[in-house]
């Protein structure tokens, strides 16, 4: 398993040994094997987990005010985007045998906002899954209504947890409608686009939630 560094990034690749797609996914860390070992039986492809991230910094794609007593959002994600796709992308896929027949970008929770931000940013990615994405943030909405993204995508998957909305905060309180809101939008401009609400709040069932994701696009 080759790991590559970019600046405070690494990346875990596991390359396929034919040609195949590729999936980046935003922060999984040292749960990388326990993902491998769900996704056996999925379609073959090269899985590129992305960790190291400063999550308020690079995942955000404009300032926003923080939660409750958290960190502010300091709206990195151009600058980490650019990280992803000029230095850890070319270097991850000359490992590969061929090049990938196409790629996505995935996330939880706010690499999952970060996966369908990066949609209207560039044409690198074809597909997204944002589970549990962070599909709350302040103007985002706005954004996918008022961005045309460089390349339609090929499909989109969402999930959330079905107590995910149950939050103190009154902001959190809007995700489901928010994530449901995503979900019309892109069905509106004719793109696949999966929903689903399992079981759970926010913290539970990460790596299975995640394998479900990146499943089913590559069953797509």
């Amino acid at each position: 398993m080759p790991v590559l560094s970019a600046k405070h990034l690494r990346a875990a690749v596991f390359p396929a040994a034919v040609a195949a797609p590729a999936v980046y996914l935003c922060g999984a860390g040292e749960d990388a094997e326990a993902l491998r070992a769900a996704l056996a039986g999925a379609p073959v492809h090269t899985l590129v987990c992305v960790s190291g991230f400063d999550w308020e910094r690079d995942l955000s794609p404009w300032p926003a005010p923080p939660l409750g007593r958290g960190r502010p959002f300091a709206g990195g994600a151009a600058d980490c985007l650019r990280l992803l796709t000029e230095d850890i992308l070319p270097h991850a896929e000359a490992l590969l045998p061929a090049p990938p027949a196409w790629r996505a970008l995935a996330g939880y929770s706010l690499a999952g906002l970060f996966a369908l931000w990066s949609l209207g940013q560039t044409d690198v990615f074809s597909r997204a899954a944002s589970m549990s994405g962070s599909l709350w943030y302040p103007g985002f909405l706005d954004y996918l209504s008022a961005r045309t993204p460089p390349r339609r995508p090929d499909c989109i998957y969402l999930s959330l947890g079905d107590r995910e909305a149950r939050a103190r905060d009154p902001l959190l309180k809007t995700v489901r409608r928010a994530t449901e809101a995503v979900a019309a939008h892109f069905r509106a401009q004719g793109v696949p686009t999966a929903l689903g609400f399992p079981p759970g709040n926010h913290f539970e069932n990460v790596t299975e939630r995640t394998a479900a994701g990146i499943r089913w696009l590559l069953e797509r």
